[in-house]
Order: C-alpha cells, then structure tokens, then sequence
C-alpha cells in the first residue's frame, strides 16, 4: 500500500482564500513602469469560484474596482455576465469595462482520460478565444486584459533557469499553455495590452496545492515526490494578487509573464520545510512507480516535472515581493 492518500493531488496549478493583505502598489524610479490609474475603474472577471478569484475579489473591492463577473448560466444581478466558454460571446456584452482579468478553466486535478483532457484544453483555448474575440470586437475595448497561463508552458526541464524568452516543453501540458496564450492573440492584435501569467504553485490556505497536502504530513506520512529533485516554483497568494495588481497599473508590462517566486526549491526542499512547519517528519517518499501507477499522465508531467522558473520580468518592472522565504510563506498560512 502507498502511505500517501489520494489526497496528494499535488497540482501545479492552471489555473489555485484568506484574510486579504493587499500589497501596496510599488514605488520605483524604474523606467520600465508607467503606472496608469485603474484603482475605481470597471473590471471584468472570469473564473471568480476559483481560489484566486476568490483571493482577488476582496482585494479589488477594497481599491474600489467595480466588478463585474462573468458566470455561466443566467446571471443573478447586473453585476454579471452570462457566457458559456464554448461559444462566442456579443461585444457589446463586455464593452466599457477598463480591465478583463480570466481566470477560467478545468481543474486539471484527476486522471487524464481523453475526455477529461478535451475538457482541459478546450475550456482554456475556446474560452480564452471567445473572449478576446469578443473583447476585440467591442464598441469600447478595455486597456488591458490579463489573462492565466501556467509554468506548464515550459514542460520538464531538470535544473535550466527558465525565463519568459525560454521556448516551451514537449507534452500535454505545453500545448496546451502554447494553445491558451495564443487565443489571446485577437485582443493582442486590436492594440489591447494583453499579458499571459505563467502561474506555479500557488500557496493558499483555501485552495491550490497547499490544503492536499496537509492531511499527510499532518499524519507524519509526508515525504518526496519521487526523487525530489524536481523544482517546484511557488507564489504566496498574496503576492499572485499583487502581481496582478502591479500589471494592472504597470503599461508597459505585457505578453508573458511568470508570476512566481525570485526562490523555487525542489520537491525534497518543499517537503522539507513543510514538515518543519508542522512539526512532523517527512519520511514517507512516494516512488515515481508509484505516481506514475497512481496518476497516470498527470503524475508524470504535473507532479514529477521539474520547472525552474524565474520571475524575471516582475522583478525588472519593481514588484515588491512580500513572500521570497518559503519558510515565511508557510508559517505565514499555516500558523495562524
């Protein structure tokens, strides 16, 4: 029997809520940023029941965004939008909002059956598609749309530091971050700044990887992910937020950007400190047999790749990351 439940759906999450902290929109002398405005302005967002949805929305209403969701089947109030993201949605029913942020897209939580990837890479390509269509196509276009992508992009790379010029991996999870950016493009080519969050392993104490997690170290049957050399790359929620934040005002900034933080750590580090937060040993490795036996796909490209990302492009634009210490980051979460 493997000691680690199923529960170790640890995912590198496509798309990952607590008492906000919101982070202060930088202050720098950088040339790199014009901030522009967008505190009071109307926003649009997608993917609002997801943990960084549900992170985001306090943030935004605490700096006076009017907000406007984007939701499936008939909307509730005129606070939101009616889509389904298979089909195209009418330009006038997201005109006049100043910036779009889309969160959607399927979990990529289970195994990957033909079926369940369809679901995966549909619900981001058609979805993203449709919306910058729509957004290309309306009467009044917003000033930027942001858009999530993931560090799938990059596929398994070993120990190479991967930066937003890197070229993509080779599997499922790459085409699918390739295909999902590229719906962007029909905003991008209507002169709307459009920037593609490559997003890690999003820390949260609702949602994301995090919570999967606990139960097994929390029964002292944690340990490694196979070998635990692969890289994790990770971001404190709330510093996902303020990234977002900092886009918003910052002009300059588009296309893609990896929004993770400056110190990734591999899998056997993770552990490590995981464990040391919760006063617990971490000496139950799961083998790569047996991640590959238990997840199929998933396990080999989500749980087993190794991705060394840096955030090289938030860091030149001045953002001010709160959470650099994973220690910090988990205590932070954890211990409160």
């Amino acid at each position: 029997m493997i000691p680690w439940p199923v529960s170790l759906t640890l995912i590198i999450t496509f798309g990952m809520p607590r008492k906000q902290r919101i982070c202060p929109a930088p202050s720098t002398s950088a040339t790199f940023i014009r901030e522009a405005s967008m505190d009071s302005s109307r926003t649009l967002v997608s993917g609002v029941s997801g943990p960084i949805g549900a992170a985001l929305l306090p943030s935004l209403n605490a700096r006076g965004h009017k907000i406007t969701r984007l939701v499936r089947g008939a909307p509730s109030d005129e606070e939101q939008v009616a889509w389904d993201p298979a089909q195209p949605l009418p330009p006038k029913s997201v005109s006049g909002f100043e910036a779009v942020i889309h969160l959607a897209g399927e979990t990529v939580v289970g195994r990957w059956t033909e079926a369940k990837k369809n679901r995966i890479l549909n619900s981001r390509v058609l979805g993203t598609r449709h919306l910058a269509e729509a957004l290309a196509q309306a009467p009044q276009r917003p000033r930027v749309l942001i858009s999530a992508s993931a560090i799938g992009y990059y596929g398994d790379r070993g120990d190479e530091i991967l930066h937003e010029a890197s070229p993509s991996g080779n599997g499922f999870l790459p085409e699918v971050c390739r295909q999902w950016e590229a719906a962007t493009q029909p905003a991008t080519q209507a002169g709307i700044r459009t920037v593609q969050m490559r997003i890690g392993v999003v820390l949260s104490s609702v949602g994301g990887a995090l919570p999967k997690m606990l139960l097994p170290f929390r029964l002292g049957v944690g340990g490694n992910m196979g070998s635990g050399h692969q890289w994790w790359s990770w971001i404190h929620v709330q510093d996902l937020v303020g990234a977002i934040h900092h886009i918003l005002k910052s002009d300059l900034l588009q296309g893609p950007l990896n929004v993770v933080a400056p110190k990734p750590v591999t899998n056997a580090e993770f552990t490590r400190v995981l464990a040391s937060v919760l006063s617990r040993p971490a000496i139950f490795p799961m083998p790569v047999f047996a991640a590959r036996l238990v997840f199929g796909q998933m396990g080999e490209e989500v749980l087993l790749a190794s991705q060394r990302v840096e955030p090289a492009k938030l860091i030149a634009s001045g953002y001010p990351f709160h959470y650099v210490d994973l220690k910090k980051a988990l205590e932070e979460i954890l211990k409160r």
